[in-house]
């Protein structure tokens, strides 16, 4: 938490840090007044709590221990239930507020793929549905609700995993000798390509036009005209696709 406000900080922002269980109702709400109390507003809310680390990959749905997949949805959708509806009543007090989704998949690529998991891919299209949702709500209010998704995102996290680096990931990813990373991982991108992506939208005074729909990172830096830290623009869902015709696609065709 504490780094996060260091990054913001370090780059000329300001940013205060408030723990907060976001299953938690009743301590959501105590966040959003005290927002209220220092600041009267609340222009934008980004809605990104994920829960992939519970998945029982290659597990059939009957076979999966209920109560511990459970947990992928309450904290993937059911978060985002209760921070919208604690927050909205403040973000709607003034015209133009903007209310975004983080999802996983396109609504395109999500619509004709399963993605491996009864939990996941329920939660991940629930969170697509509730931006459309939303937008229609909103409109009402002046405001706008789009869902964006990363593509396939080189968190610190996922380095660790692939036991890689910033520096190394594009090398490893293509040495036929290695397992790990995989190949494809060479169409990742940086978790500023999404943060790009969110700053560009709300910046926009005519970003309305997206309201109720499911944006990807790619088409939203080509329409902008923003590029990840090393000038590319991955292209992660295009390149997924390829791959189903042609295992052998280069994903560097794909930056």
């Amino acid at each position: 938490m504490e780094g996060t406000v260091a990054l913001i900080t370090d780059e000329g922002g300001q940013a205060e840090a408030h723990v907060c269980d976001h299953l938690d109702a009743a301590r959501i709400s105590q966040v959003i007044g005290q927002i209220d109390t220092d600041h009267g507003r609340l222009d934008i809310l980004v809605n990104d709590i994920g829960g992939e680390a519970y998945v029982e990959w290659g597990t059939p749905f009957w076979e999966t221990e209920l109560d511990a997949e459970m947990r992928l949805f309450r904290s993937g959708l059911l978060t985002h239930l209760h921070t919208a509806h604690a927050a909205l009543p403040l973000l709607t007090r003034k015209p133009g507020g903007l209310h975004i989704e983080i999802t996983d998949g396109t609504a395109e690529f999500n619509a004709s793929h399963y993605r491996e998991s009864i939990f996941l891919d329920l939660t991940k299209t629930a969170v697509s549905r509730l931006a459309f949702g939303l937008g229609h709500e909103l409109d009402k209010a002046e405001a706008t609700a789009v869902a964006i998704t990363p593509g396939w995102l080189r968190s610190e996290m996922m380095l660790d995993h692939f036991g890689t680096t910033e520096d190394d990931w594009m090398r490893d990813s293509l040495d036929e000798t290695r397992t790990e990373p995989p190949r494809d991982f060479a169409i990742s991108e940086t978790p500023h390509l999404l943060g790009r992506s969110v700053v560009t939208l709300a910046a926009d005074p005519d970003r309305h036009c997206f309201n109720s729909t499911t944006q990807d990172t790619h088409g939203l830096a080509v329409h902008y005209g923003f590029n990840d830290l090393d000038g590319s623009r991955p292209d992660s869902w295009s390149f997924i696709t390829a791959l189903e015709n042609d295992p052998a696609a280069d994903p560097r065709e794909f930056r």
